[in-house]
Formats: structure tokens, sequence, C-alpha cells
């Protein structure tokens, strides 16, 4: 000790020792890769088994048969409407409630699981009621059926993307510059909406091309009706048809995908966390150093 007290006091460093290296070994998580295996057993043995049924020729018979280019267009049409709209309707009433309404959140959220509860035939039966002349009998009434039955998915993804991010800050400072509420939305929020508008879009393609139940309804022949009916006539065929649906919409939705990822990353945009904001958002929002 009094070594110490001399070493102090003539201003000499002491000598620390080197800490010691801790090695961690990590341990193998054996329960993941338990769970990640029957996931895989659980989705991949039905679809080996309906594959072994169907055979591979089936597939090259599939796009021979009637009506099935004219399903298949017509799924792809409604999706596509189903998608422009909803986004349209949808992206303004969100980031107005978020902003503007805060405290009629709770309500909205009880108004956009509204679908999810009410029997489809319900909405079909109200949607006949309401819906002008001109619309009764065409594909396209169909396609503002799946623009309310896809509502819960693209709000709940929109309000967690707002949630990731400091929006009415960005949107007082762009009021500040002169900017209007159109320029306001079309160039701050939603460049930072990206990736929340890719998940709603894509879970609207998935609802919209693999929806039986109101299209059946509606008396349209869209492909899930196509391979229903079809499963009448030829079960491998109708097999292989219901695996080439599965396909293309896995097709469809890595595309969408593959493109809004490399646009967020173009563009600076992070990945948006459901139902909480991020630490950096956080610490923004807040005032604490990150």
């Amino acid at each position: 000790m009094a070594a110490i007290a001399s070493a102090e006091e003539s201003g000499t460093q002491i000598p620390v020792p080197a800490a010691r290296k801790v090695t961690r070994r990590r341990s193998l998580p054996v329960w993941r890769w338990a769970i990640l295996l029957i996931a895989a057993a659980y989705f991949l043995i039905p679809l080996y088994a309906a594959l072994r049924f169907a055979g591979f020729k089936a597939f090259t018979q599939v796009v021979g048969y009637q009506d099935f280019g004219s399903a298949f267009v017509l799924s792809l049409r409604l999706a596509l409407i189903a998608t422009v709209l909803t986004l349209a309707l949808m992206v303004p009433t969100t980031v107005y409630v978020h902003l503007r309404l805060p405290q009629i959140r709770r309500v909205m959220e009880a108004i956009t699981i509204l679908p999810i509860v009410i029997p489809p035939i319900v909405l079909i039966i109200g949607v006949l009621k309401v819906a002008p002349g001109f619309l009764l009998g065409s594909a396209n009434l169909l396609g503002l059926e799946y623009v309310i039955l896809a509502m819960p998915f693209a709000y709940w993804s929109l309000d967690a993307g707002l949630r990731s991010f400091d929006a009415k800050t960005l949107v007082e400072a762009s009021n500040s510059l002169g900017a209007g509420w159109p320029t306001t939305l079309w160039r701050v929020v939603i460049p930072n909406l990206r990736t929340a508008m890719l998940s709603a879009t894509v879970l609207t393609v998935a609802l919209v091309l693999g929806e039986y139940t109101m299209a059946s309804l509606d008396n349209f022949q869209t492909f899930p009706v196509w391979i229903v009916n079809f499963e009448q006539n030829s079960g491998p065929v109708s097999v292989a048809a219901s695996l080439l649906a599965l396909l293309v919409t896995w097709i469809l939705l890595m595309l969408i995908v593959t493109v809004g990822s490399r646009s967020a990353r173009r563009h600076g945009t992070g990945q948006v966390q459901l139902f909480s904001i991020s630490t950096q958002s956080a610490s923004r929002i807040i005032g604490e150093p990150e």
C-alpha cells in the first residue's frame, strides 16, 4: 500500500494487468433448429405428396385446358385493382388519422377489423345493395369487394410504418418550408412509408390471388374458382393447378419484395418494425443520444 501511495504521489502510472480474454462458447440453439425442421416438414411434406400425386405430366396439361388463361388473367387484374385502390384510400386516411386525429386510432382499429369478423356473404349482400347499376355484373365490383377485405392488412401495415419514424416532426418541418399537404404527402411521408406500402401490397396480392368465397358467390371465375370447378373433372390436373398457383403467387411476391427492397436501400429507408418504434426513432423523438 505504501508503494502504491508513493507511486501515486510521484505521478507515475501503475501498470494495469491485461484483462483476460473471456472466450464464450456459443451454445447451439437446438430448440430453434427443431422448430425450424418441424415447420419445414409441416409445409414441405404436403407439397411433396401433392407433387407425387399430380405428376410432372399434369403441369404441361394445365395450361392447355379451357378458361385457364382467362381465369388467371382475371385474378391478376383484380389483384392490381385492389392493390391500387387500397393504397390510394388507406395511405392518406392512415396518415391523417395518425397526425391530426390520434384520439380516434382505437376506433379506426375496431373499424378496420370488421371485414375479418363479418362473414363474406354478409359483405357481398351489403355491397350488392348499395352498388351502382353499372358495376353490377362487372368484375370491377369484385375488385372493390377485395378492397374492403384487404383494408385490415393495409391499415395495420401502414400504421406500423408510421410508428417507425417521427412523422409529425417531418410534416411540421415540411409545412414550415412552405409545402402544402399534397407535396408533403408525396415527397416527405410516402418515401418513409415505402416498406410499409410494400408490406400492404404483398398482403393484398396474396389475399386476392387466393380468395375463393367472394368470387364464387359473385359468379366470377377467378383462378381459385377455376381450380375448384375443374377438380370435379381431373384430380391430378387440379392439384397441379393448385401447385402452379402457389408457385406463381410466390414468384410475384418475391418480385415485389425484391423490387421494394432495392428501392428502399437506394433511398435509404429502413425496415418496418411491427407495432413498435425502433430504438433510433425513439431516441430522436425523446431527445436522448443514440
